[in-house]
């Protein structure tokens, strides 16, 4: 899926008013759309969801909540928002632990302002991507839904390869009546093939077929 620039969304957590301004006209330039919040307080009072690209450009030390404690807020909340920290010189080995945490990546300051834009662009790509595959899975998980409970049945055991008369034995049916529920399974999930089936099912679930 493809997304124009100004649909995409960059938050600056920084308590240096300053920097903020200076990053601002720096995003801008590439036709981002920027938010300036001035603590992770803020921030959090503001924050939903997120249902288009974005990535959060976030200070690592700041007064009263830290950049590392916002990581962790929004990791409780289940909320996966791409992270890139500012840090100084002396803040890499807590940069380092915080990438260990799931942030993207770390800027160190001064900038470099091809380095910050390389950056946020790599991770709106990795924001996009992700959206994207939430989008798939739940168009996958709406497919199988049409199924009835005995058609997901047959299609589990479809799906990890098993042959009607095996289907037919596990599920105490008839084999007819087994290649009744797989050709009603093939043209509801619109697939052609056990291998199709199957990367549906991994779609919606990547555990379906443990």
């Amino acid at each position: 899926m493809n997304y124009q620039p100004d649909a995409c969304i960059v938050h600056v957590v920084d308590d240096d008013p300053g920097l903020r301004r200076s990053l601002r006209f720096l995003l801008d330039s590439v036709g981002w759309t920027v938010q300036l919040h001035a603590s992770a307080e803020e921030f959090l009072d503001v924050l939903v969801a997120p249902s288009q690209p974005c990535c959060l450009l976030l200070d690592i030390r700041m007064p009263s909540m830290s950049g590392l404690e916002l990581q962790q807020v929004l990791r409780g909340r289940g909320i996966d928002l791409p992270i890139l920290f500012m840090t100084g010189h002396a803040d890499v080995s807590m940069a380092v632990q915080a990438m260990k945490s799931g942030a993207l990546d770390f800027i160190e300051k001064p900038f470099n302002d091809q380095k910050v834009l390389d950056a946020v662009a790599a991770a709106i790509r990795h924001s996009a991507e992700a959206i994207d595959e939430v989008a798939r899975r739940q168009a996958a998980k709406a497919t199988l839904a049409l199924l009835s409970p005995r058609e997901q049945e047959v299609a589990q055991l479809v799906a990890q390869g098993q042959p009607n008369k095996q289907i037919a034995s596990l599920l105490n049916i008839s084999e007819k009546t087994v290649h009744i529920h797989r050709q009603h399974v093939m043209e509801k999930t619109g697939v052609s093939s056990a291998a199709e089936l199957a990367r549906l099912m991994l779609r919606a679930n990547p555990a379906a077929l443990d």
